[in-house]
C-alpha cells in the first residue's frame, strides 16, 4: 500500500486528487499545512506528497512555490482534480450571512457570495471548514467544501455548483524522493534566479527557442531575501533525461546564479 500525505481534513480535494492519480489501494495521511505534508515524506513517513500549485481561475498558490524551492523532494507526477464547489450547513439559503472555506475557494466563489451578501471567513482548508460548521450548528453559518467532505461528516448541502466559473481545476504536484522514467510525453520543471541587468531573462528564454522546446509556464516569486529579486519557476515540455533537454538545461545554468531542476514526470490531460 503507497502512503501519500496531503494538506488538509478527511474529504479534502487534495485527497480526492491522491486517489484520482495513484488509482490503486493507497493509505492518504492528512496533515494541517503545506510543509508537514512534505517534511512526512521527506523522513520517509510516507512515499509521496500531493501539492496543490496552480487553481484555473484564482492561479498560483504562493505558499506552495516557496515550499518547492525549498523541499529536497523530486516533483514526479502531476494531476489536474475539477473542482466542484457546494454551500454547506444546517440552514437555508436566506438565513445565511456567514461562510466559511479556505481562501482559495472563498475566492472561487466570490459572486455566489457577494451576490447573497454574505461575510467570509477564512479557514486552513475546505473540508475542515465543514468539521466547523458542524460544530458551531448555527443556521446563519455555511462553509464551501465538496460532495465528499459534507459526506463525511453527515451535513447537509444547501447549493451545489457555486463557483464563479464552472471550468474549475486545480493542478496538483505529486512530490517523492523517486525519480520517473522517461515517457515521451514529458514535462520538466524547474526554478532559478538571475542578474540584475537588461537581456538575462531573454538569454535563456532563447535557449527555449533555439531547441524549439515548449515553454508551458514561467512565474516569478519574491526571493524572500533580497528586495525586488524574484525566482523563476518555469515549466516545460520534455524530460530532464533527454539529451537535447539535458543539454539546453547546462547553458541555462552557466546564464544563472541559481538553478534547482524540481523534477520531469508525465504530462497529465484535464479528465
Amino acid at each position: 500500500m503507497i502512503n501519500v500525505s496531503f494538506q488538509g481534513e478527511r474529504g479534502a480535494y487534495s485527497e480526492a486528487a491522491a486517489k484520482s492519480f495513484f488509482k490503486n489501494d493507497i493509505k492518504t495521511v492528512p496533515l494541517p499545512t503545506f510543509a508537514e505534508i512534505l517534511e512526512n515524506t521527506s523522513k520517509d513517513i510516507t512515499e509521496y506528497s500531493i501539492l496543490p500549485v496552480e487553481n484555473s481561475l484564482e492561479g498560483s498558490v504562493g505558499e506552495s512555490y516557496d515550499l518547492l524551492y525549498s523541499t529536497d523532494l523530486n516533483a514526479t507526477g502531476e494531476t489536474y482534480h475539477r473542482i466542484e464547489h457546494c454551500l454547506i450547513g444546517v440552514g437555508k439559503i436566506d438565513e445565511i450571512d456567514t461562510v466559511y472555506s479556505h481562501p482559495q475557494a472563498l475566492g472561487q466563489c466570490r459572486n455566489f457570495i457577494e451576490k447573497n451578501s454574505m461575510k467570509t471567513i477564512p479557514t486552513y482548508d475546505t473540508a475542515g471548514s465543514v468539521k466547523i460548521i458542524q460544530e458551531l450548528n448555527k443556521n446563519n453559518c455555511a462553509c464551501i467544501a465538496s460532495k465528499e467532505a459534507a459526506a463525511i461528516y453527515n451535513m447537509p448541502i444547501i447549493a451545489e455548483n457555486i463557483a464563479n466559473n464552472l471550468n474549475n481545476y486545480t493542478r496538483f504536484l505529486i512530490l517523492s524522493k523517486k525519480e520517473s522514467i522517461e515517457t515521451k510525453n514529458d514535462k520538466t520543471s524547474i526554478i532559478f534566479s538571475i542578474k540584475h541587468e537588461p537581456g538575462s531573462l531573454y538569454r535563456i528564454i532563447e535557449n527555449f527557442n533555439k531547441n524549439n522546446i515548449n515553454l508551458t509556464k514561467v512565474e516569478s516569486r519574491p526571493t524572500k531575501t533580497n528586495t525586488w529579486e524574484y525566482n523563476f519557476y518555469v515549466d516545460f515540455e520534455g524530460h530532464q533525461k533527454n539529451s537535447k533537454v539535458l543539454e539546453m538545461l547546462n547553458k541555462i545554468k552557466k546564464e544563472t546564479l541559481f538553478m534547482k531542476i524540481l523534477g520531469s514526470y508525465a504530462s497529465a490531460k484535464l479528465s
